[in-house]
């Protein structure tokens, strides 16, 4: 499956359309203004929330937490002791299962692992049309909205950490 998202960079108060790569609106992405943390809502076309991304307040390094219905999913942070500033780990609530992403997060080139397993491809590289990135869900039985929101999750993260740095 491929989503097609609109590049810009992802200040809170921004909504954007992700598209499926025939044309239509699959997924809104709604950047809540005015709050004290940095807040997301990833809707349907029909504008049900499906997952909800919110700053995690007290934290040592910048957090995102990815709910859905109201429950915790999954924890987005940069990876500790890491040599590379583009590599992140996606915690699951389960409590055992954890992603990796890596690669050049600000260029829009990055993948998203489990246990060395290809789930998904962010990339602008095979896109002829400009400013914009796929993000390609390979397996099958992979979740689209969680994908997304972790691509949601490392941008926003990777663009807070080059505004501070």
């Amino acid at each position: 499956m491929r989503f097609l998202v609109r590049d810009r960079i992802l200040g809170i108060g921004d909504d954007y359309w992700i598209e499926d790569d025939r044309g239509n609106k699959v997924f809104l992405v709604d950047g809540k203004a005015m709050r004290l943390r940095d807040t997301f809502e990833l809707k349907d076309a029909g504008g049900r929330v499906l997952i909800d991304i919110r700053q995690k307040m007290f934290a040592l390094r910048d957090t995102m937490v990815i709910e859905r219905d109201g429950e915790p999913l999954a924890t987005v942070r940069r990876k500790r002791l890491s040599l590379l500033r583009n590599h992140y780990r996606v915690a699951l609530a389960d409590g055992g299962t954890e992603l990796d992403v890596s690669g050049r997060i600000l260029d829009r080139e990055f993948a998203v692992e489990y246990d060395g397993e290809l789930l998904a491809v962010i990339s602008r590289r095979l896109l002829t049309i400009r400013d914009t990135y796929g993000i390609d869900v390979v397996r099958d039985d992979a979740d689209p909205a969680l994908l997304i929101a972790v691509a949601v999750c490392v941008i926003h993260l990777g663009e807070k950490e080059r505004e501070d740095g």
